[in-house]
């Protein structure tokens, strides 16, 4: 799953990175979720609590089509769990949008929001259509509709959407727009992901790239690399990943690679990635800028330091964990590591960096868009960017020292981290008779 075909990017990171694996998202949640209670003495029963999501909302959706013909869509809500917070997640516009994808990807918003401290549960909605095939009027309609259909279940104190595949800053505006005229007032907190010119946050959408760029420089302090010292390469050149690589580039690691659908741009002496046009500014532009071209493949084996998938899920496999040559590997998009390659990484002391942690910046500013439309009032780009690195680096030192008492992989310290701040509130609020 990745967000928005690597234009627009939803907290829970890249939208373009799908579950197009044999496992689920819903199978992949719960095995994790088994996984980190292995590591810890926690009641039992509320593992069985948290295998499930506490509503899941199924909604028809009609909207009138430009040629006059009526057409109905489904569309889904899955609130997995609450005990921290309202619900939090993306909306995602997509033909193959089903229930049980959005209970998986909402269980993964919930260990998401945990892991950054965040007081937020996990959510993740959608509806199951082509966006490519509706007309801005139609997708406005669709997106009015929808909102009206979720209007009880939704709400900056119960449930806040966010953008992710095929949906961007314009729908969560309409959505907002739409809830607060039946609200009978502007309601900015109900979504984040918006403009900010009617409240949405600066620096939100550069922040999952920021966050990666943040863990990976991060790791190599904890590996004792000079970061001018570092070499990168990066899947993918949306939102995320542009963003990721021009930091890094910034702070002087020296990005070799980065690609997008088309092919990779290599250079071994590094490439000015501020010249290189992102999927935003220039659609599928990668290729067209490189002197050396390599496949997408080729790049997640190249001899560098740092690996950053950031486009795909389900990239680094069975098949290629074997042929991976970076001393470590910083997710940037969701779920690019299958199963049996993190097994085949962690014998190879290869050191993963997960998504619940690496791409954690989005839904970290979603919180501060949040914050900042139920007290009104915006913060500046360079307070949400430093705000943004202290929570990184706060959630870094909680996954960190799991790390080094538990003797675990860092996957396996994030979740742990997680579920037991889950858990402790779970037991704290008790269960209702």
């Amino acid at each position: 799953m990745a967000s928005e075909t690597e234009s627009v990017h939803d907290e829970s990171g890249d939208a373009s990175a799908e579950s197009t694996g044999p496992e689920s998202a819903l199978e992949t949640a719960r095995r994790q979720l088994y996984h980190a209670a292995d590591h810890l003495d926690i009641d039992r029963n509320i593992v069985e609590r948290l295998k499930h999501p506490k509503k899941v909302h199924e909604v028809t959706v009609p909207i009138e089509r430009d040629d006059g013909s009526v057409e109905v869509f489904t569309g889904y809500r899955a609130q997995h769990d609450s005990v921290r917070g309202p619900f939090k997640g993306g909306l995602r516009y997509h033909p193959e949008v089903t229930r049980d994808e959005c209970v998986g990807l909402g269980m993964w918003m919930t260990w998401k929001c945990a892991v950054m401290d965040l007081p937020f549960g996990g959510a993740k909605g959608g509806v199951a259509v082509n966006p490519k095939e509706l007309s801005d009027e139609e997708k406005e309609r669709l997106t009015r509709r929808f909102a009206q259909e979720l209007r009880d279940n939704i709400g900056p104190n119960q449930d806040i959407p966010a953008p992710d595949m095929g949906t961007d800053p314009q729908t969560m505006a309409w959505l907002m727009d739409a809830y607060s005229m039946q609200e009978g007032e502007t309601t900015p907190g109900v979504v984040t992901g918006k403009p900010p010119v009617v409240g949405g946050s600066e620096g939100r959408e550069e922040a999952p790239g920021r966050s990666v760029a943040i863990i990976t420089q991060l790791v190599c302090e904890y590996y004792d690399r000079r970061l001018e010292d570092t070499t990168v390469a990066i899947q993918g050149y949306g939102s995320v990943g542009a963003n990721a690589a021009r930091l890094l580039d910034e702070w002087g690691a020296t990005v070799v690679a980065v690609s997008d659908v088309n092919g990779a741009m290599y250079e071994p002496d590094g490439i000015e990635t501020a010249a290189v046009p992102s999927h935003d500014e220039e659609p599928e532009a990668v290729t067209t800028y490189a002197d050396t071209v390599i496949s997408n493949d080729e790049l997640l084996t190249l001899d560098v330091d740092v690996l950053v998938p950031a486009a795909l899920g389900n990239v680094i496999t069975e098949e290629n964990a074997d042929a991976i040559a970076a001393d470590f590997v910083v997710e940037g998009a969701n779920g690019p590591t299958t199963p049996t390659a993190d097994s085949i990484l962690a014998e190879r002391d290869i050191a993963v960096i997960p998504d619940i942690l690496a791409n954690a910046g989005g839904v970290t500013v979603s919180y501060f868009e949040w914050l900042q439309d139920i007290n009104r009032r915006a913060w500046s780009l360079e307070r949400v960017n430093d705000e943004l690195e202290a929570e990184m680096q706060a959630a870094w030192d909680a996954v960190r020292s799991e790390f080094e008492r538990r003797d675990v992989t860092w996957r396996d310290a994030a979740y742990i981290v997680a579920l037991s701040r889950i858990a402790d509130a779970h037991e704290a609020r008790g269960l209702w008779p």
